[in-house]
């Protein structure tokens, strides 16, 4: 496009300019013979006047005239001094007097019309031109008539150089202009240039690759616009990345654990159907091929209740505090016996807003999870309060805790901090990622705290209004 845009524009300058000089010469040469031929008639008429006289005088003094001519002419030789005029005088078809005459004239210029008129043209002959002007005398002398001729090939050929000049000047200014405006493109098609290659770079997987932006004119305006676009760009693709490897990691964990009781279930299988079992070695096989399946039916259900927290849309509505609490403390209350764990709930607000069985989820889930950290006689305490006007629930652990590693991961589906640990206790990486769908349709934030051997502190802060 540069080259086009450059050919282009040269060759428009190029054919305006090349007009302007030819204008120019065409207006000068024209200039030139129209000056050549106003001098001509000047001097025609002035000689031709002066010679009328001196004609009238020697006739007045009863002198031959055609004796008298080559005297009368005399005075006028002086014309002769000048080179380039030419003067001849004709009676009828005889020349009478000729100053330097070479020419051949034609008939027309010999006899010239006898109404007075003059004759101006223009001719060439041995390299010259002239510029001829024929006219007879005023009665009682137009039997002679009179031709001048001005040699103008000095003033054709200085004109002739100018037009060279202009031209050769012309094409140095071509040249210096192709020059500048190759330049000028340069610099003007820079940015294009570099938003070529950096699109490039972009297509290719260089989603950092930047424009260098300098100045405030349109130029720059677009080269902040493409970056603030590759910016887009690199961060649409970096979520993408990131969306997919999640979706690989998603799909290994969930082929991982969904290997292991399919694997314990066909096993147990083969076993009571090619081994004589006894009745109790059955009953022990049935059993575990029913908490294998019941560990599928868990995960099948998380699974399902994870799917429908991304597609649908929660109705909120106003719970009672202590009446949620109160109810989740009922679900955990055989866990929280059987390991001897104090479960406190305060409530310093009476309301709270969103959907009862979700929020009894989330608590269950996150108390659960504390449970489970806990060792044999430790302590839960969850707090409900309004804080900086926003509701905000507070839920401690004195258990194990975990490092910064495993807190940036744990609400991933199937990660399991202690593997071991959560397939003895049934689980299977799910809860804390269905906790976090939850707390998003809440419009609210999660948040975990925690150190080895300090405990785990979580705190959801609803930060909409119902």
């Amino acid at each position: 496009m540069k080259y086009r845009t450059f050919l282009t524009t040269l060759t428009l300058f190029l054919l305006s300019f090349n007009f302007g000089i030819f204008i120019i010469s065409v207006t000068t040469f024209k200039d030139t013979v129209n000056r050549a031929e106003e001098k001509s008639l000047g001097e025609h008429y002035f000689i031709t006047s002066a010679l009328i006289r001196d004609l009238h005088a020697v006739e007045i003094r009863g002198t031959d005239i055609d004796g008298s001519l080559s005297s009368l002419l005399q005075p006028y030789r002086f014309l002769s001094g000048d080179r380039k005029v030419k003067l001849a005088l004709y009676k009828g078809n005889q020349l009478v007097y000729s100053n330097r005459l070479e020419l051949s004239l034609q008939s027309r210029f010999v006899e010239p019309p006898e109404d007075g008129s003059r004759l101006v043209a223009r001719q060439s002959a041995d390299g010259r031109t002239f510029v001829m002007v024929s006219g007879k005398l005023p009665s009682p002398y137009h039997a002679y008539t009179m031709v001048y001729l001005y040699d103008m090939t000095d003033s054709i050929a200085a004109w002739k150089q100018m037009k060279n000049m202009l031209f050769m000047a012309g094409t140095i200014l071509s040249g210096l202009l192709a020059f500048v405006l190759l330049l000028l493109l340069n610099r003007i098609f820079k940015p294009l240039r570099q938003i070529s290659q950096t699109s490039r770079y972009i297509a290719a997987g260089a989603y950092e690759t930047r424009l260098p932006v300098s100045g405030h004119d349109e130029l720059s305006e677009m080269a902040r616009s493409f970056n603030h676009m590759a910016g887009e760009i690199q961060h649409q693709m970096t979520e993408l990345i990131n969306a997919a490897e999640k979706k690989q990691q998603f799909i290994d964990n969930f082929a991982h654990e969904l290997r292991t009781p399919l694997t314990a279930i066909y096993g147990y299988a083969e076993y009571m159907q090619k081994a004589a079992l006894t009745e109790d070695d059955r009953l022990s096989a049935i059993g575990y091929v029913m908490s294998e399946s019941r560990r599928l039916q868990t995960m099948s259900n998380q699974l399902l209740e994870l799917a429908n927290l991304k597609n649908d849309q929660i109705v909120r509505e106003e719970l009672d505090v202590s009446a949620l609490f109160k109810s989740v403390e009922q679900t955990l209350h055989n866990k929280m016996t059987e390991k001897e764990i104090q479960l406190e709930f305060f409530a310093e607000t009476d309301v709270i807003w969103g959907d009862a069985y979700l929020l009894e989820s989330l608590f269950v889930n996150l108390i659960d999870n504390a449970i489970k950290a806990c060792g044999k006689g430790g302590h839960i305490l969850v707090r409900a309060a309004m804080e900086a006007g926003k509701m905000t629930v507070c839920i401690r652990d004195n258990g194990r805790g975990m490092t910064s590693e495993v807190l940036g991961l744990i609400t991933e589906p199937f990660y399991r901090a202690e593997k071991s640990r959560n397939r003895k206790d049934g689980g299977a990486g799910l809860g804390l990622a269905i906790c976090k769908q939850i707390v998003v349709h809440h419009g609210a934030e999660m948040e975990f705290r925690s150190s080895p051997g300090e405990g785990t502190t979580v705190q959801i802060v609803f930060t909409t209004s119902p």
